[in-house]
């Protein structure tokens, strides 16, 4: 889980596999999470690193700080997540998505389904 790349921060990393854990309900709301230390030191990473990805969720209202207990999911996190990534998604990904696919001069055609066919296989 510790195969960073340089285009991103490292607490931006870890606060996005935190947010992904809790989209694919790895961790459900109202669950604990991780200890900062447990998750710096299985991703050999400064405790302070992690400590700044929980805050930018708490910050967001996904994640709750519980005194002497941790940090929990918060209700309704998953939703306000999805709609969250959901937008980010089409406001950010999506356009160059768009772009690429069409000066690729793909259909949809081209498009569905091909998950599900073997790599380097399209059509």
């Amino acid at each position: 889980m510790d195969d960073f790349h340089t285009s991103q921060p490292i607490f931006v990393q870890i606060r996005q596999r935190l947010i992904e854990m809790i989209l694919r309900r790895q961790v459900e709301e109202g669950d604990a999470l991780p200890s900062v230390r447990q998750i710096a030191a299985d991703l050999s990473v400064n405790p302070l690193t992690v400590t700044k990805a929980f805050e930018a969720l708490v910050d967001i209202g996904v994640v709750e700080k519980r005194r002497g207990l941790g940090m929990f999911v918060t209700t309704g996190a998953r939703a306000g997540l999805l709609a969250h990534e959901r937008d980010k998604f089409l406001r950010e990904d999506w356009p160059r998505i768009a772009a690429q696919i069409k000066a690729l001069d793909l259909d949809i055609k081209d498009l569905v389904g091909a998950d599900s066919k073997p790599e380097g296989q399209m059509k």
